[in-house]
């Protein structure tokens, strides 16, 4: 399928006025960079009940969070704890904001974003470190965020939906609090993957194959097995008795296979999964909802998915 006409538009944007490939740059211009995806976004603001910052104790010192709170209902909720993107290397709460206001507005549950560590002043496995201090934080802080110990969710993009799925796995094998449901959004999952649309889509489509090996090259410490479940949670032992899974890709996407290769691993084991590939779309695209439609819809869509699930 053709890509749909709004990202038609944001990639020839971008085409217009080229600039360096990210792994071309400096780590600190490249982060620079990624923040401009909030201008893609026509750098919209959807309104929400409260925006709130949190912080975590981590193994390194203070976590930066931010709590989104929707408008509906009082007392404890449900709630999402949500991990950016950017190939644990750039990314921040910042260009994800949006994205996180959508989820609380359309689950009606709180979002809980997390600013963890990145490559490479924080290699593997400082991302991963920081975000189980946060999931422990949120249920162990439940009273005080207004939230549901027993109803976590996590959620997250791209390498923050690689982390969400360690996240699951290391709690099933007893090292957390219980994770009750798993969104993954154009979910990185298998560093040693080699797929038809890592080729299909390896330049040109916003995200690039070359970008991706300059990701790892950050994150991943001298002589780190790639094919560790904790860098590679398609690559566990056993996928049995992980919380049920929504796993949303795009079609023009090098990670989509990826994704779709997860879910019926999952699928395989007995996990509950929902899959939805987005035809037209591409890597990111839920973080340009203010330009994409697509992305409004599948977040809705998902949102709602999680209201019901979570109660």
């Amino acid at each position: 399928m053709p890509l749909d006409p709004s990202v038609k538009a944001i990639l020839d944007a971008l085409a217009a006025n080229p600039q360096p490939k990210m792994w071309q740059l400096p780590v600190a211009q490249g982060r620079e960079a990624y923040e401009g995806i909030r201008l893609l976004n026509g750098n919209q603001s959807v309104p929400i009940g409260r925006v709130e910052p949190i912080e975590a104790q981590g193994p390194a010192g203070p976590i930066r969070m931010r709590g989104y709170y929707p408008v509906a209902g009082g007392g404890a909720r449900p709630v999402i704890l949500f991990f950016h993107g950017g190939g644990f290397t750039i990314g921040s709460l910042e260009t994800h904001d949006d994205c996180c206001r959508r989820l609380a507005d359309e689950s009606g549950c709180p979002v809980i974003s997390v600013d963890y560590r990145l490559a490479p002043e924080h290699k593997f496995p400082a991302a991963l470190e920081d975000a189980m201090a946060a999931l422990r934080h949120v249920q162990a802080n439940a009273s005080a965020l207004s939230v549901d110990p027993n109803a976590i969710a996590v959620a997250g993009v791209s390498a923050g939906a690689n982390l969400s799925a360690v996240l699951a796995q290391l709690v099933r094998d007893g090292g957390g609090p219980r994770i009750c449901l798993q969104l993954l959004m154009c979910p990185f999952l298998d560093a040693t993957a080699r797929t038809g649309s890592l080729d299909e889509f390896a330049e040109g489509y916003f995200l690039e194959r070359r970008t991706m090996e300059w990701f790892l090259e950050q994150y991943l410490p001298d002589g780190q097995a790639p094919e560790d479940p904790r860098i590679s949670p398609a690559k566990a032992a056993s996928l049995a008795g992980l919380p049920p899974a929504i796993i949303l890709t795009a079609e023009c996407d090098p990670l989509r296979d990826d994704g779709k290769a997860y879910a019926d691993l999952l699928s395989a084991a007995g996990v509950d999964v929902t899959y939805i590939c987005a035809p037209g779309m591409i890597h990111d695209y839920m973080t340009m909802a203010g330009a994409i439609p697509r992305a409004r819809e599948d977040l809705a869509t998902v949102g709602r998915m999680i209201a019901e699930r979570l109660g």
